[in-house]
């Protein structure tokens, strides 16, 4: 028997990013009023929607710590998996010889989840803050969900999601009937002359139009997607020295193949992330406010 056939609503948390533009390890920034991680926000929403299962994916270096770290704050009845995306970690058919230091990418590290993980569960970036509401709408889709071939997106107003600071990646979203037809990855949007442009392609976009944040429900087919998505992706040479794996592109294949549908669920909740240094204060600001109106205790966990 899966020793995780117990019903799990679980939280898969990636962690294992290095925060190259934001200067530093963006995720262990002490953000919150009690100096508190941006995660342990998304945590403390999840717990509160009856989530009982947190999976962090993280770097080989934080792993130890952050076991430690969150044991201590955690409801003791809420499993705690901590888990390392490993380079190494590739399919057993193949074989490799690389010098490769950067990970494989998004797809990857949820991957790496796929021996902790059954049914159906959630996946966020450690250093976004995604809001209440969206933890919510993510609890009633997964009660509500009765076939493993239903996913779904949380998505955001790209107009919400900008930084004043810099240019920002984002997945624009193609729905039809709050179904997720496609997602297209502009890689250089920002507002200039009172309007937001994607640098790249020159395109204007609207700033109403709906983007992924990377807050996704699925289940657990997606592992043994991934790991067929992953082997043919590891047999094209030029792939194998910097190219990623991200979880959009494996979505978008499965939809286009007819193996899942993607719901869009409107966050209608605010979403902050720290991309650059100075956006920094502005989540310490946001965090604070929400504090100051009883959003979250302070410290987090008492």
């Amino acid at each position: 028997m899966h020793p995780y056939k117990i019903n799990y609503m679980t939280l898969l948390l990636m962690a294992a990013g290095s925060g190259s533009r934001y200067g530093k390890l963006k995720q262990f920034d002490e953000l919150g009023p009690a100096k508190e991680f941006l995660m342990e926000f998304s945590i403390s929403d999840a717990l509160k929607n009856k989530f009982n299962h947190i999976v962090i994916i993280t770097k080989a270096a934080n792993k130890s710590f952050l076991e430690t770290y969150l044991s201590n704050k955690l409801p003791k009845q809420v499993k705690l998996d901590v888990l390392v995306q490993d380079i190494k970690d590739i399919p057993k058919e193949i074989s490799l010889n690389t010098e490769r230091e950067k990970p494989w990418g998004t797809a990857h590290a949820v991957w790496t989840a796929r021996n902790v993980i059954s049914g159906n569960f959630v996946i966020i970036n450690a250093d976004d803050y995604y809001g209440q509401n969206a933890f919510h709408g993510a609890a009633h889709f997964i009660k509500d969900n009765k076939s493993s071939t239903n996913f779904a997106l949380v998505s955001y107003n790209l107009n919400n999601t900008l930084s004043e600071f810099g240019s920002v990646s984002r997945g624009i979203c193609e729905i039809e009937n709050k179904q997720l037809k496609s997602i297209i990855e502009r890689t250089k949007i920002l507002e200039k002359d009172a309007q937001i442009i994607d640098e790249d392609s020159g395109i204007v976009l609207n700033p109403n139009t709906a983007v992924s944040m990377n807050f996704w429900i699925c289940n657990d087919s997606i592992f043994n997607y991934i790991e067929s998505y992953f082997t043919k992706f590891l047999q094209t040479p030029e792939n194998l020295e910097k190219s990623e794996i991200y979880l959009p592109f494996v979505t978008q294949e499965m939809m286009e193949n007819g193996h899942i549908t993607v719901e869009v669920i409107e966050a209608k909740s605010t979403w902050f992330g720290v991309t650059y240094y100075d956006d920094k204060k502005v989540a310490v600001e946001t965090l604070g406010k929400l504090t100051k109106k009883g959003a979250y205790p302070t410290p987090l966990w008492t």
